[in-house]
């Protein structure tokens, strides 16, 4: 069981690695759903903390569709990451037709090396999940799908996750479950639907506000629960 946490600050990333999450997910731009944080925060995170750290790559919060100019841009992006040694990346793209632009995945899995790659939230702009779970697997870099199963919260969303959970099973690919998770619904959502991973944002922030820095006890909170779920595992 993985508890992941985002951090926008090296603060961040010292307090989610001292309160006992699992791994980092390192972005700017909270307030936009993230994109790709500078390079001197990339490389002061990974100088300060020792768990996992995976950065964002989306150049603008504008669409999940990239012209070529934009490619170009993540493309140097991605060779930074990837020379700074973070473990991974975030990703995720479409075309005009709402469906995974493959071209443009295959692409930047080209300058990704060994990172474990994360197809991210643009997942949940696809209007057939199940068929592009299959897709993603094809690709052994690609380890995780971050999703709220297609709504706002993934709270609402349970049955989906539970179904996702099942059909990646025996594949490559793990489901990462976030958006709208809070320590206090945390346990009964890990019961219902099987997931192995959790991915929190404001849940763990102070006032539950994304401009607010990571609330220890909140973190706790939810470190605890995923806890019990390890000994479980283990």
């Amino acid at each position: 069981m993985i508890l992941e946490v985002i951090a926008t600050s090296v603060l961040d990333a010292k307090l989610a690695e001292e309160h006992g999450a699992d791994r980092i997910e390192l972005i700017s731009g909270i307030a936009e759903g993230g994109v790709t944080p500078s390079i001197g925060l990339i490389e002061q995170v990974l100088k300060t903390v020792d768990i996992p750290v995976n950065v964002m790559l989306r150049p603008h919060a504008n669409s999940f569709r990239y012209d070529e100019d934009d490619l170009q841009v993540m493309l140097r992006d991605a060779r930074a990451i990837r020379d700074c040694g973070a473990a991974g990346i975030v990703m995720g793209m479409l075309n005009r037709r709402n469906e995974i632009d493959t071209a443009a995945l295959e692409l930047l899995l080209g300058e990704t090396g060994k990172l474990a790659v994360t197809f991210h939230r643009a997942f949940d702009e696809l209007a057939d999940r199940r068929s592009a779970l299959q897709l993603l697997s094809s690709y052994p870099a690609i380890r995780k799908i971050l999703t709220s199963g297609g709504k706002p919260s993934v709270l609402d969303a349970e049955e989906e996750i539970a179904e996702l959970v099942t059909l990646s099973a025996g594949k490559t690919v793990d489901i990462l479950a976030g958006s709208g998770l809070q320590p206090e619904t945390l346990d009964l959502f890990i019961q219902r639907t099987k997931v192995k991973e959790v991915h929190m944002g404001t849940g763990v922030r102070i006032n539950e506000k994304a401009l607010e820095p990571i609330d220890p006890i909140k973190l706790r909170a939810a470190v605890d629960i995923v806890g019990r779920y390890k000994s479980i595992d283990g």
